[in-house]
């Protein structure tokens, strides 16, 4: 499934196409959030960015990494625990 067609879903289908908990970005220190390719703050890894009242899917899968928990993104890129919602 392309990004395309998964844009037309209802939150509740893409749920189940993701597979995973959807969580909404939350940054009281900017607008944005940055993602990497793996856990850590390395500026090289960084993918993209998602900002404020996004919403994201995680696997489940966690890493503690340069102090913070990691939470793995449906892509299989990594964001900073504190910085998404439950």
């Amino acid at each position: 499934m392309d990004l395309k067609e998964m844009t037309e879903l209802t939150d509740e289908e893409l749920d189940l196409v993701v597979g995973g908990a959807r969580r909404t970005v939350s940054n009281n220190e900017g607008s944005y959030v940055c993602v990497y390719s793996c856990p850590g703050l390395d500026p090289d890894n960084t993918e993209y960015k998602v900002y404020n009242g996004d919403s994201v899917y995680t696997t489940g899968k966690t890493n503690h990494v340069d102090g913070y928990n990691w939470y793995e993104l449906n892509d299989g890129n990594w964001i900073q625990g504190n910085f998404i919602g439950y």
